[in-house]
């Protein structure tokens, strides 16, 4: 595995590999990487021949009552990570590579941001949208792939790409889970002290949502209250919402079918933790 932490060094590595014939797999994060990073880079091996990551963490997609300060980071852990799961360059770049003095352009979701994760932080998505597109315009990709676990966040990637005539493929991968159903995430790390079975309620409403579903139950209202009965037995978690909508601007519907996304965002204390399934799919 190569690290770079200069554009130019890294433009030159993709030109190498694609003059060889070789296809681009990308897999964008922010680090202190784990399980379902690595999925996505099994996926992006079974689509190209060289796989790029991107280790960043993004300042422009926090909120200045967020956790950026906080979000962890470990470096040598994630190269050694990194090289197991078989990437093949490794880009860390700084804040300053990444938006030198006077940076000012950014990329302008549009109303599929509005809601929900929008809604909760502002001007996170443009943050996001601004950061992927100026590293998509480094690796160059044939592919990227993204977790499911941010089911927004990568419809709205996939629409920037649409919108914006970019000729990649986007794939959405599973979201991995614990044995006992809790997303994997980075922030876990911030569970403790009883903080852990509590952020278990995300999965569980989830799961009571699909229970319905299977069950014949197609109000989204209904399906909403008895995913509000889980979280009402779990005390210390605030919920900030639950999203019942359709997958392509994630649009609240009334009536819920295969297809239809299941989402939600709470807080265990300082913590805050997102989960979403698809109805059809379930829990995985």
């Amino acid at each position: 595995m190569e690290e770079f932490t200069s554009p130019d060094q890294l433009r030159a590595w993709v030109r190498a590999r694609r003059d060889e014939g070789q296809r681009i797999g990308f897999v964008p994060t922010m680090g202190f990487l784990h399980e379902g990073h690595l999925s996505l880079v099994t996926a992006a091996r079974q689509r190209g021949e060289a796989i790029v990551m991107s280790i960043f963490v993004n300042p422009l997609q926090f909120g200045p009552n967020e956790d950026l300060s906080r979000y962890p980071r470990d470096l040598e852990r994630d190269r050694a990570l990194a090289q197991r799961s078989g990437v093949d360059a490794l880009f860390v770049p700084s804040v300053e590579t990444m938006y030198p003095h006077g940076s000012e352009t950014r990329i302008i979701p549009g109303e599929t941001a509005s809601r929900w994760e929008g809604a909760a932080r502002p001007g996170h998505f443009a943050g996001v949208l601004t950061v992927v597109a100026k590293l998509f315009n480094l690796v160059v990709p044939d592919v990227v792939c993204f977790g499911q676990k941010d089911m927004q966040q990568a419809l709205l990637i996939r629409r920037m790409l649409r919108d914006l005539d970019w000729p990649i493929d986007f794939v959405i991968v599973p979201t991995v889970r614990e044995a006992d159903g809790l997303a994997l995430s980075s922030r876990n790390v911030y569970l403790k002290n009883g903080a852990r079975e509590q952020a278990l309620s995300l999965s569980r409403a989830l799961a009571k949502a699909a229970e319905c579903w299977l069950a014949g139950e197609k109000s989204a209202s209904r399906i909403r209250s008895a995913m509000e009965s889980v979280f009402h037995m779990f005390p210390a978690i605030g919920v900030e919402y639950i999203a019942i909508a359709e997958p392509e601007s994630m649009q609240p519907v009334d009536t819920v079918d295969a297809w239809t996304v299941v989402a939600v965002a709470a807080r265990v204390g300082t913590t805050r933790l997102i989960d979403n399934i698809v109805l059809g799919q379930g829990v995985r």
